[in-house]
């Protein structure tokens, strides 16, 4: 196969989402609702009775970047529409004839999915840690104080931002593979969101404790939220890294599975 052709997928691909007002619609508002929202929650903290990080032990890296739990939901639906719209709209149809191969048509578009998605991820984690660095010296977070401003030259701040954009990006993929699945994008949506935020507040209000600490650690959104965490990392229900991987295994999987069942199935 040359290069062209191989190359061919990505670039239908890229050409109908880009060319979906939705899309830059949903990528504008993960990146403003993530950093609107991150420094809201750095605004709203002071250290008030605990001024030095010995009392207090807030993790500023991982309050700059709580808006990533809301920017999420718009990765999610940027994810379910650009498999869903193809079904909702009967194109599916013209896009199999034109790209019969199956697999390829759904990794370019898992591609190019994540691409956009990491960018807009890029930038709202960027401007989150930057907000960061602006409001938190005025609430008493001052390097004096023991909280050093966020910076990416430091390890834990760098590997939570990394992470964070990563939780983007495979929230988008989750929703793609929902919607691949269920071939609606009403229906992913709904599902996504409820996996996503349902099972976390069940998880806040079950009275035995080591059933929510299993909800935290297997459940995807607060799974995955662990990787932002930079203080404290023996207090979480599962490390950074661990916690990423489980959200990885939900999209990765629901997206081998629709694979399968778009492969074998009619349009």
């Amino acid at each position: 196969m040359s290069r062209s052709m191989a190359l061919r997928p990505l670039h239908a691909e890229w050409t109908k989402l880009r060319t979906l007002h939705s899309s830059w619609w949903l990528l504008a508002a993960t990146a403003v609702l993530t950093v609107v929202v991150g420094a809201a929650a750095v605004s709203a903290v002071g250290t008030g009775a605990c001024p030095s990080a010995a009392d207090c032990h807030e993790d500023t890296v991982k309050l700059s970047l709580t808006g990533v739990w809301l920017g999420q939901a718009t990765a999610l639906v940027l994810g379910a529409l650009s498999m869903g719209a193809e079904y909702g709209t009967g194109t599916i149809r013209t896009t199999l004839t034109a790209m019969p191969h199956r697999v390829s048509l759904l990794v370019s578009k898992a591609a190019v999915l994540a691409a956009m998605t990491a960018a807009a991820g890029t930038a709202a984690i960027l401007g989150s840690l930057y907000a960061g660095r602006l409001i938190l010296p005025g609430n008493g977070f001052t390097p004096e104080a023991g909280y050093p401003l966020p910076s990416l030259a430091d390890g834990p701040t760098l590997r939570a931002a990394f992470g964070s954009v990563l939780c983007l990006t495979l929230t988008a993929l989750l929703g793609l593979g929902l919607a691949a699945l269920l071939r609606d994008s009403t229906g992913a949506i709904t599902m996504g969101l409820g996996l996503l935020y349902a099972v976390p507040l069940l998880a806040g209000v079950l009275g035995d404790p080591s059933w929510r600490d299993r909800l935290e650690r297997w459940a995807p959104m607060p799974a995955g939220l662990a990787v932002q965490a930079t203080r404290d990392l023996s207090r979480l229900p599962i490390g950074p890294w661990p916690g990423l991987g489980v959200l990885a295994a939900y999209a990765l999987g629901l997206l081998l599975v629709a694979g399968a069942a778009f492969r074998v199935r009619d349009a």
